[in-house]
Order: C-alpha cells, then structure tokens, then sequence
C-alpha cells in the first residue's frame, strides 16, 4: 500500500520553520554593525535577506496566498520573542551573573517601544510586497522562468521599503536620517543583487527536491 501524501509539502514544513526563527534572529543580530569593504550595515539584514530568500521561495513553489499567510504567521514568534525579552529584562539579575553581561544584556536584547513598532510595521509592510511583487512579475501564465531576476527585483523594492519605514519610524525628529537612510539602502540594494539570484535559486531548487518535483 502507498503511503499517502504529507498533509504540508516537505519544503513549505523545512522553509517554515527557518522562516519562523530567522523573524527572531534578525532583529537580534541587528544589534551588531559590520563592515562590508566601504558599506556598513547592521548584521540583521543578513537575517532579512533569508527572510526575503524564503518568502520568495514558498511563493514560487507552493503560490502567493501561502507565502503571504507565512509572513502573517511570523508575527507569532516575532511578538512571543518580543514579549518574552520584556519579561526577562523586568526579572532581576543573579548577583553571581557575570558582571559585564548585566549592563550588556539590556543593550543587546532590549529596545525601545518606538523601534519595536517601527521592527512590527516594516517587517509586515516589506515582506507582504516582497511576495506581491515576486508573484506578479510571475505573471499571469505562471511561468517559473528568471526566479533568481523576480527575487532580485522583488528584494531591491521591498528592502528599500523596509529602510524607510524602519528608520523614519524609529529616528524621525530624534536624528538625521537622510544620510542613515541612504547608506543602509545602497548597502541592501548591493546585497541583494549580488546574494539574492543565488540564495533563491538554491533554495527553490532545494525545496523541488524535497517536494520530489521535476525541473
């Protein structure tokens, strides 16, 4: 007897949990600046990029309505994460803890509840037109052909979009931000150009192998 069918398709289950943890980790990793030759960006996009990368692919192999509902759902690890860093920050330290962690800690993890929205509104915004655009440019006889020029187009637009909601929401009256806001834009436009054709590709033709399609 066969066996029957898996009720979610091997990729949309693999690309859905690194999809969930990477919505966490970003926003982590974003803690970090680093220099890339004469580019500097925080590390979090990075994280996004993955993001960008696995949206991209679960609209190409399971359609735009499933990839929109996975952007959805990462609002539920993004604010349980965020929830549970405010808790942790309200409990008191051990006083064995190791000193340079206590003032770090709150640093690395904790921020304020401007940015926390700007975080929630920027990631929702730009990951919902990442797919949009990625599926449109499909087009209407659902062609699988330039995967890796739709992901490149789809992650310019969208992590330009993310740049301005996110720093104009966090730093808007508080800091200049026209010069912030140029740098981090040239950086991901650059990123996602140069990594963006190859992450899609690979995982697109990842999630066909597990999924047992042809092609």
């Amino acid at each position: 007897m066969d066996n029957p069918s898996p009720a979610i398709p091997r990729s949309l289950f693999l690309f859905s949990i690194l999809y969930g943890g990477m919505v966490c980790m970003a926003g982590v990793l974003g803690v970090k600046q680093v220099a890339l030759g004469p580019l500097a960006v925080e590390a979090g996009i990075f994280g996004f990029l993955i993001l960008v990368v696995l949206s991209s692919a679960v609209a190409e192999l399971h359609g735009q309505k499933t990839a929109t509902a996975l952007v959805r759902f990462g609002f539920i690890p993004l604010l349980a994460s965020a929830a549970l860093i405010q808790l942790v920050l309200a409990l008191p330290h051990d006083p064995g803890m190791y000193p340079p962690a206590v003032d770090a800690f709150p640093i690395v993890v904790g921020q304020s509840v401007r940015m926390m929205l700007a975080g929630f509104i920027s990631y929702g915004i730009s990951q919902t037109l990442n797919v949009f655009i990625f599926a449109k440019l499909k087009g209407r006889e659902g062609g699988g052909r330039l995967v890796w020029f739709r992901g490149m187009v789809a992650s310019v637009v969208s992590q330009i979009v993310d740049t301005v909601l996110f720093i104009s929401i966090s730093f808007l009256g508080e800091r200049p931000i026209l010069e912030l806001m140029a740098g981090q834009m040239l950086t991901k436009v650059v990123l996602s150009i140069v990594l963006v054709p190859f992450l899609i590709t690979g995982f697109v033709a990842l999630g066909r192998r597990l999924d047992g399609r042809a092609g």
